[in-house]
Formats: structure tokens, sequence, C-alpha cells
């Protein structure tokens, strides 16, 4: 039975919305002991019920995303991304004798990250044919 919608705030800002179910009675269920967790509750287990939480909009969106990544084109843009990252990472590492960040912090390394990926786009292919 529905007991209510909670919505959630993440430190984000991105706020979701659950759907809290909760029994109406647990008493004589053969299976409670399995489906009720929390073995350091105060509250005996003879008192207790189940209570979940389900997130619809994220259950259905995952559903999309699985039927996308599954069908035959997912497969294809799949593979043939692993291949084109491969190459690439391996030209960095490999080709240029690159092994580590030369700088700390999140904003250096992103900056030397683009510089990496610039170098790769001028030396990959000839300015003049």
């Amino acid at each position: 039975m529905v007991s209510g919608i909670r919505h959630a705030k993440s430190r984000t800002g991105f706020v979701s919305e659950k759907t809290c179910y909760t029994c109406k009675s647990c008493k004589d269920c053969p299976r409670k002991a399995d489906c009720i967790h929390g073995n350091h509750s105060k509250q005996p287990l003879d008192e207790r019920t189940k209570h979940f939480e389900v997130a619809k909009v994220f259950q259905q969106e995952r559903q999309e995303d699985l039927a996308r990544i599954t069908s035959e084109h997912g497969i294809e843009v799949r593979v043939n991304r692993s291949i084109q990252a491969e190459g690439a990472f391996a030209d960095v590492k490999a080709d240029r004798n690159y092994r580590r960040f030369l700088t700390k912090g999140h904003v250096n390394v992103e900056a030397e990250t683009i510089l990496l990926a610039m170098a790769h786009n001028i030396f990959k292919e000839p300015l003049i044919k």
C-alpha cells in the first residue's frame, strides 16, 4: 500500500521523487525474518512492518537505457567506441611517451588533458595535404 511520496534533494540540487510503500500487516508472514532487515533495530521484529521506497522515474529511465544499449545500434556504437578510445589512449601513452600528469589540482589537470587532446589531433593528420 502506498504510504506517501518523498522528495529528496541531492547535493547537486537534483530533486527526486520516491514513492513509499508500507505493508499493512506482516504478523503471519513466514518470510518476515528474511524480508525485513535491520538487525540492530530497537523495535522487536514482531512489531515491525516492511517499508521500502521506489523511484519510478529512475526505474523507467533505466529500462529505456537498457533497451537502447542492448539494441543492434547500441551494440555497434559500444564496439566502435571501445576501439576508438583504445587507439587514442595508446597513441598518447606509448607513442608520445606520456606517463603521468605533470600538474596538481582539478583545473590544472583538465587544462593539461585539453592540451594533450589538441596535440593528439594535430599529430593525427597532417595539416597540409
